[in-house]
């Protein structure tokens, strides 16, 4: 039976998972996979961390010498988070001919060139399964089980935190402070949550996930990137009397051989398999122009929903003969902006407040119609001195109506433009 020594870098949430899962699962591995893995090495600092596992003390270090030196590692798990020293520390395994595997989505993002040119010179593979909605195996789909389609989009709920925030204020009627400081009190966010809430985990997955899907690199300063802190419950009530539900979604299109990429909160209607994924659960909508749609539901993160896809890319990894990588050009300056649209259409539900007076509405209407922009339907709710007026605007470009809004704001009857969220 073939045996495949492994090194686990760092013993945080994700490491210890993986731990636990190889050390209880390996008789069934080699049942099932016919390969025997056996943790050779430790990367960890935290001595309690080490006791509390149950790992044994004598294949721990802080010392990456002794995995890259050590003949019998030919996979290299990294749990570290963070660039630095990650990222060193794996293009040295790669260099010195091992394998990888990382769930470590922000790093991946930014240096996936770096690891590929190290990659092929020591003949390994790269494997990250795991960087992108945790236990599900979406990267395993799009590489391995999607050749008979061009895939024409993608649409997630990538990131758990916020749609944790999102279902809450949804189902409970709570304002987005409140829920963020419950989110914190669980550990579903972080004392400094702006990764989550402001868009950048689910940025950094969709620029993984869009590139395996339209097989073009897709960088992070081409992707379009808003977060849900300005979100108020109000917005969250009235979709729901338009039958929408509200959401952060990582969309990627395939447009006229030009790719769309965008992450944003956005209603989605209520029949979407999408609107009904609530708490910290993840999904993936994919479009193939043969197979059409296919969903992909599960839990986004964790320790053992993490740590089954880094052992699903460690044993996938332990059974290759050869190693594949990208076969597009994955180097930055391969980027053309020819090949991305800035410019992306979608409806718009938008909310203002203004003053309770004739002629108001005439004038707001006429600057939507100057850019364009047309006007499904309105909804008016007096108060004293003043209106709320809802828009729901038909199918336009974002930057005609970005210049109406600007237009709108500049009216002296308009006190406050509170809200535009797109629609899908």
């Amino acid at each position: 039976m073939k045996k495949v020594g492994v090194a686990l870098l760092g013993l945080g949430t994700v490491g210890g998972g993986t731990y636990r899962i190889l050390t209880e699962m390996r008789e069934k591995i080699k049942a099932t996979d016919g390969v025997d893995i056996e943790i050779i090495h430790i990367l960890e600092r935290n001595q309690d961390r080490i006791k509390e596992l149950g790992v044994d003390p004598s294949i721990v270090s802080t010392d990456i010498k002794n995995v890259l030196e050590d003949p019998r590692i030919s996979i290299v798990a990294e749990f570290f988070g963070g660039i630095e020293p990650a990222r060193s520390f794996l293009i040295q395994s790669l260099k010195a001919g091992k394998s990888i595997v990382t769930a470590n989505k922000e790093m991946f993002s930014k240096h996936w060139s770096e690891f590929e040119c190290a990659a092929k010179e020591g003949k390994a593979g790269i494997y990250f399964e795991a960087t992108c909605v945790g236990g599900v195996p979406i990267i395993r789909t799009l590489t391995a089980s999607m050749q008979g389609n061009i895939i024409q989009s993608i649409q997630g709920i990538v990131n758990g935190t916020t749609n944790y925030i999102l279902t809450k204020m949804a189902d409970e009627g709570k304002s987005y402070d409140s829920v963020l400081k419950e989110a914190q009190q669980l550990g579903y966010a972080e004392a400094n949550p702006s990764a989550d809430v402001d868009g950048f985990d689910s940025m950094y997955k969709l620029s993984i996930l869009s590139t395996l899907c339209f097989n073009k690199k897709v960088p992070l300063n081409k992707i379009y990137r808003e977060g849900i802190t300005g979100i108020d419950k109000i917005d969250i009530e009235n979709g729901k009397k338009f039958g929408y539900t509200l959401k952060l979604l990582a969309i990627g299109k395939l447009n006229d051989g030009k790719i769309e990429a965008r992450v944003h909160p956005a209603f989605i209607a209520d029949e979407n398999p999408l609107a009904s994924v609530k708490g910290s659960f993840n999904a993936v909508l994919i479009n193939g122009d043969n197979v059409g749609d296919i969903m992909l539901y599960g839990r986004g993160a964790g320790d053992l929903p993490t740590g089954s896809a880094i052992v699903s890319d460690i044993v996938y990894c332990a059974r290759q003969e050869t190693h594949k990588l990208s076969s597009f050009d994955n180097r930055p300056e391969a980027v053309s902006d020819e090949d991305f649209e800035n410019d992306f259409e979608c409806e718009y539900y938008v909310r203002m407040n203004v003053m309770d007076k004739p002629g108001v509405l005439a004038k707001i209407a006429a600057s939507f119609g100057k850019y364009d922009v047309s006007i499904n339907s309105v909804e008016q709710i007096a108060s004293k001195g003043s209106a709320n007026i809802i828009f729901m605007i038909h199918m336009t470009q974002e930057s005609y109506i970005n210049k109406a809004i600007k237009d709108i704001k500049s009216l002296p009857e308009v006190l406050a433009v509170n809200s535009m969220i797109r629609v899908i």
